[in-house]
């Protein structure tokens, strides 16, 4: 049996195959074996499309499997990392609304170094743990102060490996883990941060189901298992940016 790992980067999906029994690295592959385009069509501006992402883990996922000779039937759970501080917005349709705006993108910096300034030290030291800089909810700002044509169809918003697991299991979800690098999770209260949903005037409704960053965090859905060949209880079991 086997451990699938998939690294969603701003330059290439990764994916690595672990022997469950041994702990041992089976095999290790990345897609594009170039790197994945960044629009930038501003100075300071960097966006991907998250189908780009999609696309290369589907290709990562059937070549790990293929160059290695595994059975995907034996794969018994996948674990997901991925580029932090991502932004991407579904509508009510689950399509995509907007380029994801990642985690070298700095239009936003300047709505951060105004929450800095705004909110209570308090907040920033006892609650959130950080700076809001130029982080997932700065982003997300931005869209309600520039795009907010964009902004109202929003139904949910994610981060890229949210993204991913949505894509794998069709069911919504976010991480504690996701949220805090966000700046959206009060760790005094183990929470979702209503200090920051407040000043920055985000719905709640726009955040997904929350999920532990460890467990049992959605099964893969019918049409994936017969897409890559899983058997029938394959789940995604850990989330969390690169960094962690």
């Amino acid at each position: 049996m086997f451990y699938l790992g998939l690294d969603i980067g701003s330059s290439s999906v990764k994916a690595a195959l672990v022997n469950a029994k041994s702990g041992k690295s089976v095999l290790s592959i990345h897609e594009p074996k170039g790197e994945m385009d960044i629009t930038s069509v501003k100075k300071d501006w960097a966006e991907q499309d998250p189908n780009i992402w999609w696309s290369q883990t589907c290709k990562a996922i059937k070549r790990v499997c293929k160059e290695s000779n595994t059975d995907p039937k034996k794969i018994i759970s996948i674990g997901i990392s991925y580029q932090m501080h991502g932004l991407v917005v579904l509508d009510k349709n689950n399509n995509l609304l907007y380029n994801s705006i990642i985690w070298c993108d700095s239009r936003a910096v300047k709505i951060g170094q105004r929450a800095e300034s705004e909110l209570e030290s308090s907040i920033l030291e006892n609650k959130i743990l950080n700076s809001p800089g130029n982080f997932t909810a700065s982003k997300l700002r931005w869209l309600k102060e520039n795009k907010s044509e964009v902004y109202d169809q929003i139904y949910k918003i994610m981060l890229p490996g949210d993204y991913i697991v949505f894509k794998l299991t069709n069911k919504i979800s976010t991480t504690p883990m996701g949220l805090s690098e966000g700046i959206l999770w009060d760790f005094h209260s183990d929470k979702l941060s209503e200090d920051i949903l407040e000043y920055y005037n985000i719905d709640r409704k726009l955040i997904p189901e929350i999920v532990d960053s460890v467990g049992n965090q959605g099964t893969i859905s019918d049409y994936m298992k017969d897409r890559f060949g899983f058997d029938n209880d394959v789940k995604v079991t850990y989330r969390a940016g690169d960094q962690p």
